[in-house]
């Protein structure tokens, strides 16, 4: 078998409540300093279900329930460290509280019509897919 380079597969979780949307503030590289969903890597042999629920307990300290596919966002150029692939779900928060870990500096909940400049990775065009999803419930 030769060896070949493969794409990344990543999760990111969206939280939208009272019709805001959870961002967290990277504190390390690359994009630090901007505005992302939580998420991260799925570990292998792991269900992107099951790596999406772990990262949310791990950096924001919360159950979650997936409510949606909101899409799969692919582009080679998405993440400056490599071909990444990414699943994006919009998610219900079921218990805890928010509590970030050493990857944010801080959360916050935006306003759909108030988003930050800074916005990582290709994280502004899932807004845009967020949004459609929630105004077709």
């Amino acid at each position: 078998m030769r060896d070949h380079k493969t794409p990344r597969l990543t999760v990111d979780g969206v939280i939208v409540e009272k019709g805001k949307i959870l961002l967290v503030r990277r504190n390390i590289e690359p994009f630090k300093g901007y505005w992302v969903f939580p998420g991260g890597h799925v570990e292998y042999g792991e269900r992107v279900e099951d790596a999406l629920k772990r990262e949310m307990k791990e950096e924001l300290g919360i159950s979650v329930m997936i409510r949606k596919l909101i899409g799969v966002y692919s582009d080679p150029k998405r993440d400056p460290r490599g071909h990444t692939v990414t699943i994006a779900f919009l998610l219900e928060r079921t218990g805890g509280e928010i509590q970030i870990d050493w990857e944010a500096s801080e959360y916050k909940f935006f306003p759909l019509d108030r988003l930050p400049r800074k916005i990582g990775f290709d994280h502004r065009k899932i807004i845009r897919d967020t949004r459609t999803i929630l105004k077709e419930e």
